[in-house]
């Protein structure tokens, strides 16, 4: 048996995909996509030019927000776009430049869009390709093989996948069944 890092490392990524994050977001609806389950949260909002963006872009405190699942959409799909564009592009993948989905459905599109872009970069890489460094777009990890990158965007990808599955959960058993009040600002 012939062993492969590309199609082990795909292999990951497209279970989570296929299996967790496909199917758990089947059904997900505007309300639910920007509900604040507590006040203060990050989301994707309108901005002074018109433009959908998500809050905190450019900053990260020591003690980040809890955030929506608009949020956390917007943040898998800028992770595998950003590392889309500098390793498979041109690089010129900038978050504060995209007019971000302000519904759920376009929400889900546009984190497919970027999951198959990302997808088909990694794949192109074959065996070879994953060890080549991932040059300076990485900053300080300059230097390590594109497989550790690999692994790293798998890992961010389930890891917050779970969390919009978690959300979905916490408001299909409180505010779905009517057990907690909606708090979701006006998006515009």
């Amino acid at each position: 048996m012939t062993f492969s890092w590309n199609h082990e490392l795909l292999d990951q990524l497209d279970f989570g995909w296929e299996h967790q994050f496909t199917p758990r977001m089947a059904g997900l609806g505007d309300d639910e996509y920007f509900w604040e389950p507590v006040d203060g949260c990050w989301s994707v909002r309108s901005s002074r030019d018109g433009r959908s963006i998500p809050d905190g872009i450019g900053e990260w405190p020591d003690s980040p927000p809890f955030t929506t699942i608009a949020w956390r959409l917007a943040h898998i799909a800028s992770f595998f776009g950003k590392r889309t564009s500098n390793h498979f592009g041109d690089g010129s993948y900038d978050m504060a430049e995209v007019n971000w989905p302000s519904t759920a459905d376009a929400a889900l599109d546009h984190v497919e869009r970027a999951y198959r872009a990302w997808h088909a970069g990694v794949e192109s890489l074959g065996e070879d390709g994953l060890f080549r460094p991932c040059g300076p777009a990485e900053g300080r990890f300059s230097d390590d093989p594109l497989a550790i990158l690999v692994f790293h965007i798998n890992r961010e990808f389930l890891h917050h996948a779970a969390e919009v599955a978690l959300l979905r959960d916490l408001y299909r058993d409180t505010v779905a069944k009517g057990n907690l009040t909606l708090n979701t600002p006006a998006h515009s």
